[in-house]
């Protein structure tokens, strides 16, 4: 049986993973065995925190909407029963765009449920 160099594939795999490792600390983006370990913490985190944002940014929208609306002498949840109360359909990151973006048609939305 003929003798198998495996070189090539070792350093592709090698350089498969410090090229994902660029811009991590130290040894971690230098050395293939740390980079590799680095990357199993990193790539769970990451799966882990794709999650967490979409409830961050929820947090996010309750607080802009909920200063805009004080500005205009109402809470976020007074403001939000209003609005289902009369059947306006607008969700909290419409709303916190609007706050923020045009603070003009959100102070007639305020208005129009007061």
């Amino acid at each position: 049986m003929t003798r198998v160099k495996r070189g090539v594939a070792a350093h592709k795999r090698r350089k498969y993973f410090l090229k994902r490792t660029k811009g991590f600390t130290n040894r971690r983006s230098t050395n293939a065995i740390a980079a590799k370990e680095a990357l199993l913490h990193a790539d769970s985190y990451t799966y882990a925190h794709r999650r967490l944002r979409k409830r961050d940014l929820r947090k996010l929208w309750t607080i802009r909407t909920n200063a805009a609306s004080r500005e205009h002498g109402m809470t976020f949840s007074k403001l939000m029963g209003s609005l289902r109360k009369q059947q306006i359909g607008i969700n909290k990151k419409m709303l916190a765009e609007l706050a923020v973006r045009h603070p003009e048609v959100f102070e007639k939305i305020v208005a129009s449920v007061k």
